[in-house]
């Protein structure tokens, strides 16, 4: 039996094994590894590896492929209050026919799982603004990390504003306040970032630009402006860097103190991008929490 499945546009440059698990479900890493070692999975006639990424258009093929063997998990199901929609919708920057942009709270996903439970897609999914449509996601914030995210109100939005975060034609700045001092005052960060996918090492390149804007002998206040998009980049370089985030539980080191700051102080402050010759600039102001830690460690921003 076999089964022909086009890569959309959406999907472009994603690994092969994540784009099965996306499109197909959450099969174990062992069955993708052992069908496309015996030839049960090809892109466009050809055998490849799990780690090749795939393109828009390319042909993927299954032959007798065991579609039922998949990871069972429960996503846990989340039901708003018109209260926490109301909150929500209150952060909205801007709103227009193709998507919405809001400043987002630390502390809430953008999409459900089996891991959180509240989340942007299902508060927006019940909210007014989408009562003819649904919301969809088009790039990553993290949980902790508050500031400026957009959702898509349509399907062709959603893919125009996704390929132009994959293209890195969207250009992003953050704020953070981190322990300790950088060497340099500005530059550019180079890292080779080690992340692990079901025991597997994997490494990529990640670049970004950065600038200080006021320090102390105790911590800095870092303008970071990423060229790469990898999972918690910033985070990790500056924790490479031995000036972890104030509040990062998981890039720290043994003498931070995690109860002084319950919030990572990570901001998405600024977002740039282009559509049909139109300039688009968001920036979202700065929770109280970080002006309260700026007040408190003496560093001054100008615009909060």
């Amino acid at each position: 039996m076999k089964k022909s499945y086009n890569v959309e546009l959406t999907f472009n440059n994603m690994r092969l094994d994540r784009w099965i698990r996306n499109k197909l479900g959450n099969f174990p890493q062992s069955l993708i590894e052992k069908s496309l070692k015996s030839g049960k999975i090809k892109i466009n006639k050809k055998k490849i590896k799990s780690s090749q990424k795939v393109k828009t258009g390319d042909v993927i093929d299954f032959f007798n492929f065991n579609f039922k063997e998949t990871i069972v998990q429960k996503k846990i199901k989340f039901i708003p209050s018109e209260e926490i929609i109301k909150e929500n919708e209150d952060l909205i920057i801007d709103n227009n026919n193709d998507f919405i942009v809001l400043n987002k709270s630390s502390g809430i996903s953008v999409q459900g799982g089996t891991k959180s439970k509240k989340n942007l897609i299902d508060i927006f999914t019940r909210s007014e603004i989408f009562q003819n449509t649904k919301p969809f996601s088009v790039h990553r914030l993290d949980k902790d990390t508050s500031g400026v995210f957009i959702m898509a109100k349509h399907r062709e939005s959603a893919q125009l504003l996704t390929s132009l975060f994959r293209l890195r034609k969207v250009h992003k700045t953050y704020l953070a306040i981190c322990h300790g001092e950088l060497k340099k005052n500005s530059g550019e960060w180079n890292d080779d970032l080690v992340r692990y996918d079901n025991d597997k090492e994997i490494i990529e390149k990640a670049r970004t630009i950065y600038k200080v804007l006021d320090k102390n002998s105790i911590c800095s206040l870092v303008e970071m402006k990423p060229i790469t998009g990898r999972k918690h980049q910033l985070r990790k370089q500056l924790y490479a860097a031995g000036c972890p985030i104030y509040g990062d539980q998981k890039y720290k080191f043994n003498n931070t103190n995690r109860a002084i700051n319950k919030n990572l102080m990570l901001h998405s402050y600024q977002i740039k991008f282009m559509i049909n010759d139109k300039k688009y600039t968001y920036k979202a102001l700065l929770p109280d929490y970080f002006k309260k830690l700026l007040k408190t460690k003496r560093l001054s921003f100008p615009n909060s």
